[in-house]
């Protein structure tokens, strides 16, 4: 695995800014500034059918998209941390009234199980635990439930555009047997790295709903990402 050893090499190694590579930092403060725009509802145009309400917490662009790829794909595990945190403001942004019932439940959309093997770790999954500590650390109940499987392989989809994302897709994901348990009690988060066309999201909502049809956790269904492509970040709307 890939995982333990980059740790270490990242507290023996010089280090450089994720989000522009300035030396002698894992993150600025001008790019730690971009994960601060201000979650906000976003909207992918066209709009899959099923996807809900999805709160981003910055326009994925410039640094943030540095950020966000340099965790992904190159290992820089130290930035779970702030992007957690923009995730936590995100998902706060949609959560909806304090006082309703139960705890947030942040469901990961999992990655596929070639490129968890690949890049050593589950990038999704790591954002969602940082952002559910960072929610417990400001009064509220959350914790991560990883509750959704992959049941077919699917093509990357790097290139693809919103129906083909969408058809690769399409009847993808499954609540692991046991997961409707886990779900019971509590207020669902959909949770990802990124928004682009919603298809990896409404698939994910689909999962989750048809184990409480009309009912349960999956009714008010929401969903939280730490960026949103810039066309679908909404910066004048709540």
């Amino acid at each position: 695995m890939r995982g333990w050893w980059q740790e270490i090499v990242g507290l023996v190694l010089p280090v450089a800014c994720g989000g522009c590579g300035r030396p002698r930092t894992e993150l600025c403060e001008e790019c730690a500034a971009g994960l601060e725009a201000g979650p906000r509802r976003v909207r992918p145009t066209p709009e899959p059918e099923g996807l809900p309400a999805v709160h981003a917490a910055a326009p994925y662009e410039n640094a943030v998209r540095a950020m966000l790829l340099a965790h992904k794909e190159r290992g820089a595990l130290a930035l779970a941390g702030v992007l957690g945190g923009a995730l936590a403001a995100a998902v706060r942004a949609g959560a909806g009234h304090a006082g309703d019932a139960g705890p947030l439940l942040l469901v990961p959309v999992p990655s596929a199980r070639r490129a968890t093997a690949g890049r050593g770790h589950d990038p999704v999954r790591r954002i969602a635990a940082a952002a559910a500590a960072e929610l417990r650390r400001g009064g509220m109940r959350a914790r991560v439930s990883a509750v959704l499987r992959q049941r077919r392989a699917v093509a990357d989809q790097a290139g693809l555009g919103a129906r083909e994302r969408h058809a690769n897709l399409a009847g993808a994901l499954v609540v692991a047997d046991g997961g409707r348990r886990l779900l019971d009690g509590g207020r669902v988060v959909l949770v990802d790295d990124l928004l682009t066309t919603g298809s990896s999201l409404a698939e994910a909502a689909r999962a989750v709903r048809g184990t409480h049809p009309g009912d349960g956790p999956a009714e008010g269904l929401r969903a939280a990402v730490v960026a949103a492509s810039p066309s679908a970040f909404e910066i004048n709307r709540n």
